[in-house]
């Protein structure tokens, strides 16, 4: 049944996934937010998909806990399920993502559109100076930037490898970061397509206020991520 279930889901998603792309061509020549509604569309459209097809079902906590206006939201990242849930719960977000990412026809054009914030990894120092030319636009106009500390997915429980530019970028824009806990990988693994039944929780932790030296923001922000997801993972596990 599992495998029927996910077989159906991920025709589904990626039937969904190009009549969005295709209907929000219109998009391109309208003003940002019309695309970001787009992408909201389609998490939430994915998240009903999910509920629906394979019995998964979303927990969020800590909601209440985003300070208004613009914020970094350093979260947890173990499949790709969080690239398009979190988006439904902000409320006018922004990505730091893979430069090359941008060169995808389509996806890439919608990125630039909606101003998400690329990042050229093999460019070193300089990288991070084009990455923050771009977050303080995003924060200016008030918006929540989202990184996965992680550069990458890691698998539910697996050892966590941070990466420090998210401490260079909490430090340069000065204003706080909100952590961000999850369990996603349990339900939706990394690099298969099974997807199983249960609940995903999200839990948005206390806000790390702008002002700390950047290797005390960089070893708080991982053990409070790390410390949540852990007990999100064997709650999840309970259940």
């Amino acid at each position: 049944m599992i495998t029927i279930r996910s077989i159906l889901f991920n025709l589904l998603f990626y039937l969904n996934l190009v009549t969005l792309l295709i209907a929000a061509i219109p998009t391109l020549v309208m003003p940002r937010r019309a695309i970001i509604g787009m992408a909201k569309v389609w998490g939430r459209t994915t998240l009903w998909l999910l509920r629906v097809v394979c019995g998964i079902s979303v927990e969020w906590r800590g909601l209440e806990k985003i300070p208004p206006g613009g914020v970094l939201i350093a979260a947890k990242h173990q499949s790709a399920w969080e690239t398009f849930a979190l988006l439904t719960q902000l409320p006018d977000p922004t990505f730091v993502v893979k430069r090359e990412l941008t060169w995808i026809p389509f996806f890439g054009w919608y990125a630039k559109h909606g101003g998400m914030i690329p990042v050229d990894r093999g460019a070193g120092k300089s990288a991070l100076t084009g990455m923050m030319a771009h977050a303080r636009k995003a924060l200016a106009e008030g918006r929540q930037i989202i990184i996965f500390p992680e550069g990458t997915r890691r698998a539910a429980g697996a050892e966590p490898k941070y990466k420090f530019g998210v401490a260079h970028l909490y430090a340069e824009a000065g204003v706080p970061c909100v952590p961000v806990a999850l369990n996603s990988g349990l339900f939706w693994p990394r690099r298969r397509f099974l997807r199983f039944s249960g609940t995903i929780t999200v839990e948005f932790l206390d806000p790390i206020p702008p002002g700390l030296e950047r290797n005390e923001f960089f070893a708080k922000l991982q053990e409070e991520i790390e410390t949540a997801t852990g007990r999100l993972i064997a709650e999840g596990g309970r259940r």
